[in-house]
């Protein structure tokens, strides 16, 4: 694919659609094999080259800005990628209208990014609208109406909203599989993310029948070594550790591990998180040891991959903090939350659910060391806080209450 970009340039020049399509296709390969630098570089040129060869409110500007965009939310850099998008937002309504489908695309764009960001509220506003304006712009069945009302049902997954969840679910599943097909891959992560709202119901003979399924069905139409068929089998896996099937989960880990390492590359985030399950696994097994030492590997790469602020990098640094715990490490335990605590706070912000995870498991630590007064009072500050993002009844805010009584 370079050759083909650098044969455009040398032909037709840096500026000619045709060149930029071919940087644009570029970028997009680096994007999914997580080389997001590379990516970044490429999209950053195809958007300014666009700008000056078309203007800022052509499509093929606004499509390049929002690759970009995307890029940027890979990246964890939401603030950037919020900013981009809410641009494209603004021309592509001027320009191509309101219902215009790649208006709401970008809208959707937006709503996954708040989603990220732990703004619930905001990304389900989104998602209401962008799925009434699909099923009237282009009917109830159109792929872009089933994926727009996927990503509301994916928030109110988040929100704990999990009856709200699988209705919406089971609505696009069968609509998909009637127009799409029951092997298509939007059909295919449909029924994965229902299955994840089952495994969070606790439901987990419904998760596992449903991830086999998916995952059966990813081998044969994607292949073996397809991302969509790890990611299925990574939460199947995930199910059998949850069901105390420690043996089953450790083998089918290691299989996605060592698939992702050939197909996608020891640095790869996909990597990096089936090292990270396998990590987990062993940690339930009671092998602390293997499970410290693939947990400082993931973090380390993250750190140098993704950078330290990273959400996947404090995710890391708080795996090896609790296998540091259940070692009875627990000042190393404790300097690496407060590391995560804090700066979850200024990247995630001080509500979101991950900077309230963090200050639960600081409070754990800091309980396990004799500090019970500290260890309570920063327990209800995470469960005021959870009150007021997550809402009463979500199971995160029964959990904190229950330990806070517990305590007390």
């Amino acid at each position: 694919m370079g050759r083909v970009m650098e044969s455009c340039k040398t032909n037709l020049g840096v500026d000619h659609p045709n060149t930029l399509t071919s940087m644009a296709n570029l970028a997009s390969t680096y994007k999914n094999q997580g080389r997001w630098d590379e990516a970044e570089e490429l999209f950053l040129q195809v958007t300014e080259t666009s700008k000056t060869k078309f203007g800022v409110d052509h499509p093929s500007t606004l499509r390049s800005t929002a690759n970009l965009a995307s890029t940027y939310k890979s990246q964890g850099r939401w603030d950037e990628a919020e900013k981009l998008i809410l641009q494209v937002i603004e021309t592509s309504k001027t320009k191509l209208g309101a219902d215009h489908p790649d208006t709401l695309t970008s809208m959707a764009n937006l709503a996954s990014t708040y989603r990220n960001q732990g703004r619930w509220d905001e990304a389900e506003k989104l998602e209401v609208q962008v799925t009434e304006t699909s099923k009237t712009k282009l009917g109830v069945d159109h792929p872009n109406t089933l994926r727009s009302t996927a990503n509301l049902a994916s928030t109110y997954r988040d929100q704990g909203r999990w009856d709200e969840a699988e209705k919406l679910f089971l609505q696009v599943i069968e609509t998909s599989k009637t127009t799409l097909g029951a092997d298509h891959p939007d059909t295919l992560t449909s029924m994965a993310y229902l299955a994840s709202t089952y495994k969070s119901q606790g439901r987990l003979d419904e998760a596992e029948k449903l991830f086999l399924q998916v995952t059966e069905t990813s081998k044969t139409k994607l292949g073996v070594d397809h991302p969509d068929t790890l990611a299925s089998m990574a939460y199947l896996a995930s199910t059998y550790r949850n069901q105390g099937r420690l043996d089953e989960a450790e083998k089918l880990e290691v299989q996605v591990m060592e698939t992702s390492k050939t197909k996608l590359g020891v640095d790869h985030p996909d990597t990096l998180a089936s090292m990270a399950n396998l990590a987990s696994t062993y940690r339930n097994q009671g092998r602390l040891d293997e499970a410290e030492k693939l947990e400082v590997q993931v973090m380390e790469t993250s750190k140098t991959k993704l950078g330290a602020d990273h959400p996947d990098t404090l995710s890391s640094m708080a795996n090896l903090a609790s296998t540091y715990g259940n070692q009875g490490r627990w000042d190393e335990a404790e300097k690496l939350e407060v590391q995560v605590m804090e700066t979850s706070k200024t990247k995630l912000g001080a509500d979101h659910p991950d900077t309230l995870t963090s200050m639960a498991n600081l409070s754990f630590t800091w309980r396990c060391q004799g500090r019970f007064t500290e260890a309570l009072a920063l327990m209800k500050e995470c469960d005021l806080a959870r009150r007021r993002t997550l809402g009463p009844d979500h199971p995160d805010t029964v959990l904190s209450l229950a330990i806070i009584d517990e305590w007390s």
